[in-house]
């Protein structure tokens, strides 16, 4: 029976229209619910009638039980005088009938007169004991000669008053019931199918409204693009949350769980924002509607990016979105990208650099000028063994040596000299200072220095490079030889897309430093130098105090 009811469901209502299934259901909803009402109260009515129609029975007979001239002709058994009395009782009152019997239940009045001296039992099976033997009055329902019938009954007592002599029977015919009911029968099936038709009419417009919310779509629809949409959120590799208008989690997927640290089984759903992630920012962009992108914020000990969009539907905010990602994901990608660029130019540099040399030594040997070709190979071997002996010496850790040694031969490649102070010592660097993160710093504002250098002085321009690693931070001095930066300039410098050069991509390099510092707790400052350019000044601390335990300094989302 399940399949059967299944099949027609699927061949039946799966095939039409959103509004015409809210149309039929709706329709039928409200013909069932007015055809219920309407027979029960058809039921209800015709047993009040019925109910009156015997109480007002009973009173009548009872009235004419009373009558003197009917007591003394029921004792006389005076079937003259009672007779026509009867019929003319029945159409006063406009009773089908007046019946009166005597304490036999003999009739000595009815209608038909052909009836008169037999038992009235013979007409409906009733002995009229009630009345003749108890002595009170009652409500019959029965079919007798003349149709069925609503019979009130009362005893007839003698003139004391204490013995029971007769009956009285008035009925009333419930043909006069049954065209009532049929009358309100009509009325309650006109109100039935009006009823039926305003239900069909408000389901139409009550579909086209419902399918207008939901952008036309059918329910199946609906369905298939909220598998499709659960299936995309859990491919995202960023955590997803959303709020409604409340600040309730509506949405999230399992990257946003273990991105948070939480297990699949915390319950998020319905849940305040609040609860889950104390002093989330997904409130203030509810409130104010103002989107924020690439945000910074800590979650114990991680620290996430994070995105959060208003969602608006007719101008009203209704949630916010946000999508966040642990930042050391973004950093590694970074790193690799920094890496691969340092290693991209120091192969340049070195390549095109001794690819010169080259030529010139050999034009020099094909001159016959071998005196020249040598000088010049022990002047090249000279410089470099000197820079690299220097690094060794100073610069144990191999990736800020690989790094100065790549923007030293990208110094020469300009027409530039990088020169390292031979004093500077780089041997005390914590194990736990990212190393890609220092050389970001320093080779962004030797490249800053050599952008500014060229410029302003032209080729033959130098760099200066000092480095300590005494006391309880690692400093580097970088010098140039350009123009300066007014002091009203300083601040603006490092806020990302400024830069005094015109050419679109410029403005990154300096905002990384500032960054990456701030994340090191490090400082950077910046004064004139004698020759009249810039003097960067690097402060990293040995022991990072962000780096020790603490409560939550934001929310990711």
């Amino acid at each position: 029976m399940t399949i059967i009811k299944k099949t027609l469901q699927h061949l039946t209502l799966r095939k039409l229209k959103i509004r015409t299934r809210m149309s039929l259901v709706l329709g039928l909803m409200a013909l069932l619910q007015t055809g219920l009402l309407g027979i029960f109260a058809l039921n209800y009515l015709d047993n009040s009638l019925e109910e009156q129609m015997g109480q007002q029975a009973v009173h009548v007979a009872k009235t004419i039980s009373v009558i003197p001239q009917i007591i003394s002709a029921v004792e006389q058994r005076d079937s003259d005088f009672l007779q026509p009395t009867s019929l003319q009782l029945a159409d006063t009152i406009d009773a089908r009938f007046v019946v009166i019997g005597d304490i036999n239940s003999i009739r000595l009045a009815h209608p038909n007169y052909e009836r008169v001296g037999q038992p009235m039992y013979d007409d409906d099976g009733d002995y009229n004991e009630p009345a003749l033997l108890e002595g009170r009055p009652y409500v019959q329902k029965a079919i007798g000669s003349l149709g069925a019938s609503i019979r009130g009954k009362s005893p007839i007592f003698d003139s004391t008053g204490e013995t029971v002599i007769g009956v009285v029977s008035v009925g009333f015919l419930l043909d006069n019931v049954d065209s009532i009911i049929a009358r309100y029968r009509t009325t309650l099936t006109v109100a039935i199918l009006s009823a039926f038709l305003l239900s069909v009419l408000t389901a139409i417009w009550f579909a086209n409204h419902f399918k207008k919310a939901i952008f036309g779509l059918e329910p199946e629809q609906i369905g298939l693009l909220f598998e499709e949409r659960n299936a995309t959120l859990e491919s995202i590799r960023e955590g997803i949350i959303a709020i409604n208008s409340q600040g309730l989690i509506t949405t999230f997927n399992r990257a946003a769980l273990h991105t948070l640290e939480l297990t699949d089984k915390t319950p998020l759903l319905g849940k305040p924002i609040q609860t889950i992630l104390p002093g989330s920012q997904l409130l203030e962009v509810l409130a104010n509607g103002e989107p924020q992108f690439d945000q910074e914020f800590w979650v114990g000990e991680t620290c996430l990016i994070a995105n959060r969009i208003p969602v608006c539907q007719n101008d009203q905010i209704i949630g916010v979105v946000s999508s966040f990602r642990r930042k050391d994901e973004l950093d590694m990608v970074s790193r690799k990208l920094t890496r691969i660029q340092q290693y991209a130019d120091s192969l340049r540099s070195q390549t095109h650099e001794y690819s010169n040399k080259l030529h010139t030594i050999a034009g020099l040997i094909q001159i016959g000028a071998n005196n020249e070709a040598l000088n010049l190979i022990g002047q090249e071997t000279e410089n470099h063994q000197t820079l690299i002996h220097l690094l060794v010496e100073a610069v144990p850790d191999p990736v800020l040596a690989g790094c100065l040694l790549g923007k030293y031969n990208r110094a020469r490649e300009l027409g530039l000299h990088l020169k390292v102070d031979t004093e500077s010592r780089m041997t005390d660097l914590p194990e736990r200072l990212p190393r890609d993160q220092l050389v970001s710093i320093i080779g962004n504002l030797l490249d800053n220095a050599f952008d500014a250098t060229l410029a302003h002085t032209g080729a033959g321009g130098e760099v200066f490079l000092t480095m300590t690693d005494l006391g309880n931070d690692l400093i580097f001095e970088i010098e140039d030889q350009g123009a300066g930066i007014p002091l009203d300039e300083q601040a603006r410098i490092f806020e990302k897309g400024v830069s005094s050069k015109h050419e679109p991509g410029h403005g990154i390099g300096l905002h990384l430093v500032e960054t990456l510092l701030h994340r090191l707790a490090g400082t950077v400052t910046i004064d004139p130098t004698e020759r009249g350019g810039s003097r960067f000044t690097v402060y990293i601390p040995k022991i990072n105090p962000n780096h020790t335990p603490k409560s939550t300094k934001g929310s990711p989302a």
